[in-house]
């Protein structure tokens, strides 16, 4: 089953609420993108962004340029769903990570919770790094969630890669720096523990 096969099916098994890395309010990533003192026109993307709640909070805080992409075309409807007409004001776009092609230098925070630890190849790893290095201005800012060494080595079913920050930080190589970091426990809807590692890193050149 390919990768999109596999999302699609999930998002149409299981409610938004029933998922395994849903929360109410991605309260960390929210935080951390708020704390980077931007302005409301800032151009955020949201990589993996699916059914997840932090559109509908970034809308609420006033943020107008938002693009949220992620590989389901059902996730995304959910969400345009979810949100009614200020779903107007977001660009959504569809589409696999590794082979999508982003604009140059176009996004002031890419924030991706959903997508990064699926990478467990190296070679997607890299392919991954050269988009975000593409796609995000220089200076740009680029906040990402992944699981943590403590973590479970799965998600829905899927093989995860569970990072430090010394990891994150080799695999993304010298062009970005490292900002701020923190762990925050999340428990599944289904009683599993996953603790994350949030990392904030600035592109440097």
């Amino acid at each position: 089953m390919s990768q999109k096969d596999h999302w699609e099916k999930v998002y149409a098994s299981k409610a938004s609420e029933e998922t395994g890395w849903y929360e109410p309010h991605l309260q960390t990533s929210l935080d951390l993108i708020q704390g980077l003192g931007l302005s409301l026109d800032a151009s955020i993307i949201d990589v993996g962004g699916g059914a997840s709640t932090l559109v509908d909070d970034l809308l609420d805080a006033g943020y107008r340029s938002i693009t949220v992409l992620d590989i389901s075309a059902r996730a995304l409807s959910l969400t345009r769903k979810r949100l009614g007409t200020r779903a107007e004001s977001v660009t959504w776009r569809v589409g696999d990570i590794e082979d999508i092609d982003l604009p140059e230098g176009q996004y002031d925070v890419w924030h991706d919770r959903a997508v990064f630890h699926f990478l467990t190849d190296v070679e997607q790893q890299r392919n991954y790094r050269d988009k975000l290095l593409n796609a995000l201005a220089l200076r740009g800012h680029f906040v990402v969630g992944t699981f943590a060494p403590e973590a479970p080595p799965s998600c829905s079913g899927l093989p995860v890669q569970r990072y430090s920050p010394e990891q994150l930080e080799a695999t993304l190589g010298a062009s970005f720096e490292l900002m701020n970091q923190r762990k925050s426990l999340h428990l599944t809807p289904g009683g599993v523990r996953q603790m994350y590692l949030y990392c904030h890193f600035r592109k440097s050149s």
